[in-house]
């Protein structure tokens, strides 16, 4: 079982959505045919991959129902978590039930066997640039506890041998690459590697971690920084 991750897809396949995402650059022209180029050449049916939000323009589920009937159709066991522009992404119960195929990350976990996965949207963290105590401070200890929530359902799930793999939008670090409560949980919890997405171009990918915080191993999958190319973060084969 291979384990793969990519964020920011950034999906309009409704004929009401008008987002036309080559106006951002070439990182963005035709992306949707790179991705399921490199997609199917990667993934096979066992494997796993991780989808780090942002995944459609939708503002509702009907307008979001194109772009998740495409990420249905690839190939693997896709896991969705909620992104800051998934504004589509209203209930977990209706969403779980229109998409049984499909995993939804929402304040639990998920067991594949050898790998358990977790995680939540994030927010902006203190210490970043962007970040407003009287705005953001409130919304980010809610985060904060949905993370723990999160955590502690993975934990009843690990056995010896086990894997953690905690899934985030926002990155969990500040652009400092300073650790946050995001950063200490994920620690304490004893995560193995941690991927987000949500940064954009190349002068904003350097605020993201690539590398190592407190044991737990950060990787930025927005799809504009792979290139359109999904990564593979984790190989139970390598692991044996």
């Amino acid at each position: 079982m291979k384990v793969f991750a990519i964020g920011d897809l950034h999906l309009g396949f409704d004929n009401r959505i008008e987002k036309p995402m080559g106006v951002f650059g070439k990182d963005w022209e035709d992306h949707e045919s790179r991705i399921k180029e490199d997609w199917l050449k990667q993934v096979k049916d066992d494997d796993i991959v991780l989808l780090v939000g942002d995944l459609s323009w939708g503002l509702r589920l009907e307008e979001a129902m194109a772009d998740l009937d495409w990420i249905s159709k690839l190939p693997g066991k896709k896991v969705l978590i909620k992104g800051n522009h998934d504004l589509w992404w209203q209930s977990y119960s209706k969403l779980s039930k229109a998409y049984p195929e499909l995993n939804f990350l929402q304040n639990n976990s998920l067991d594949f066997g050898p790998v358990v996965v977790t995680g939540t949207r994030g927010w902006v963290t203190p210490g970043s640039e962007q970040y407003k105590a009287q705005d953001d401070e409130k919304i980010y200890k809610r985060e904060v506890l949905r993370m723990e929530m999160a955590l502690k359902d993975a934990a009843e799930k690990m056995d010896e041998g086990k894997v953690l793999i905690a899934c985030t939008h926002y990155p969990p670090m500040n652009d400092k690459h300073q650790g946050t409560d995001f950063t200490r949980l994920l620690s304490e919890y004893g995560v193995k590697t941690c991927v987000y997405g949500h940064l954009h171009g190349k002068n904003v990918w350097p605020k993201g971690l690539n590398g190592t915080l407190n044991g737990v191993k950060y990787s930025l999958v927005s799809q504009d920084f792979l290139g359109g190319k999904l990564k593979l973060i984790y190989d139970t084969e390598e692991e044996k």
